[in-house]
């Protein structure tokens, strides 16, 4: 749990804090699962969830980063600062608005980087069904992050 934390995390302490998470809420609803089977899936998708809650809350942790840099040319600009956090909101967004189906494709697949035959397995469908699930979840995102470009594109920068 704590490894699929850190490939969805932005810092390992974010990752420890939602695989703790995920354990006491795993604890808290164990009562619930009703297919043992499931306990895996559920399990992924408990820390896939309190790592998004993370995401979304959005608390800026690069203050040590800029600290550790003394040279004010390395780090980047304020309008680059809020341009890149302009997008990460963007990005975050548009994942956050695929069907719940689609968006554990993705994440376990894309994000995580495990295998197919691992992705379909630990979710229990098919090879077939998992590339469908894949492939409408990129061509969603890539709908929703092309059309939605031209509001995070600074004034003047072309297509």
């Amino acid at each position: 749990m704590r490894r699929f934390a850190l490939s969805l995390c932005a810092s390992p302490q974010d990752a420890e804090d939602a695989a703790q998470e995920a354990l006491i809420i795993l604890y808290r609803k164990i009562g619930t699962l009703r297919a043992t089977g499931a306990l895996a899936s559920w399990m992924f998708r408990i820390v896939r969830n309190e790592c998004l809650r993370q995401v979304r809350r959005l608390v800026p942790r690069g203050g040590d980063d800029v600290e550790a840099e003394p040279e004010a040319a390395a780090a980047p600009s304020a309008e680059e600062a809020v341009l890149h956090r302009l997008e990460v909101e963007r990005i975050a967004a548009a994942v956050c608005a695929l069907p719940p189906d689609q968006r554990q494709v993705l994440i376990m697949r894309d994000v995580q980087g495990l295998p197919g035959k691992a992705v379909a397995h630990s979710l229990g469908l098919s090879n077939a069904a998992m590339k469908s699930r894949l492939h409408r979840a990129r061509a969603v995102l890539r709908h929703s992050l092309t059309t939605d470009r031209t509001v995070a594109r600074p004034v003047g920068e072309e297509p």
